[in-house]
């Protein structure tokens, strides 16, 4: 069981009952688990029905460097240290890679229990390609990035996954379809593994119509993975331009997702090399009297 003083597990996307028994044994013969967030997994263990005699520390973005430092003396040491994420795989989107990385530099052995993770499940359930893709976890919010990102899709031949939050998938999928065109196909897993599972599958364009209603409505809520095609033959290049009415289309979705109307034509317009004012007028526009 350990075949290694410290193992990354994978815990449960969303049901329970996809907990492996190597994890349960894990949990209870542990002796360190360094936790995404301890709250979290005070909750899984409690769950599951099962005990650990264990301490649990943190392990997230904000203390990895200092926290796997710590971990591999503890490891050096003898005990047996366990990492886990709030949900899936440690180190895949989640913290644990600096502590791999650490690990391996101070040759100390690592190994992983597989388990559930929301990439592959996303991925079979797409319809899409599988037998090439790429996984590009969030959907970059720092302009440059994002820019990066499309055009990077406006060729890519792989099928890519991405994360993204509820709040924003609305105006990114506006975005993508304003930049990829209406007909690359998608697909949206929402909740992945849980009672309200949903898979959207579609092409960009119908889909940003279905979301957009979405969120002038109840909202979107859920855990999003999202599914984009390869690029069909002969697609390449830079990314077309934007019209000033398909980018203040974006701007409205951004804004029925929380952002204020004025701060979403300034990041978009940045992002696109448009005039912010003129955009937010048109914005404005397209929404209409008295909304």
């Amino acid at each position: 069981m350990w075949d290694a003083p410290i193992v990354l597990a994978a815990t449960p996307i969303g049901n329970l009952a996809d907990t492996t028994q190597r994890l349960r044994m894990l949990i209870r013969s542990a002796e360190v688990i360094a936790c995404e967030d301890t709250r979290s997994t005070r909750h899984l263990i409690q769950a599951l029905g099962e005990h650990t005699d264990a301490r649990l520390v943190s392990l997230h973005e904000h203390n990895e460097a200092s926290r796997s430092a710590e971990l591999i003396e503890q490891a050096r040491s003898g005990s047996r240290i366990l990492v886990v994420s709030d949900a899936g795989m440690p180190a895949v989107s989640d913290p644990g890679r600096r502590l791999v990385a650490a690990a391996i530099e101070a040759d100390v052995t690592v190994t992983a229990a597989p388990g559930a993770s929301a990439v592959p499940t996303a991925l079979a359930l797409s319809g899409l390609a599988t037998d090439r893709f790429t996984f590009g976890g969030f959907v970059p919010r720092k302009q440059s990035d994002r820019r990066a990102l499309l055009e990077r899709l406006q060729h890519e031949q792989w099928t890519t996954v991405l994360f993204e939050s509820p709040h924003r998938i609305a105006a990114t999928v506006a975005e993508f379809a304003a930049a990829l065109g209406n007909h690359r196909r998608v697909a949206i897993a929402r909740e992945l593994t849980k009672k309200y599972e949903e898979i959207l599958r579609g092409e960009l364009g119908e889909l940003a119509e279905v979301l957009a209603v979405r969120q002038r409505g109840t909202g979107i809520k859920g855990e999003i993975v999202l599914v984009v095609d390869k690029a069909a033959p002969g697609d390449g290049g830079e990314v077309d331009p934007l019209s000033v009415q398909e980018a203040a289309s974006v701007v409205l979705q951004s804004a029925a997702a929380g952002e204020r109307l004025k701060a979403a034509a300034k990041r978009v317009a940045g992002e696109h090399g448009m005039n912010a004012s003129e955009l937010y007028d048109a914005a404005n526009r397209l929404r209409g009297p008295g909304s």
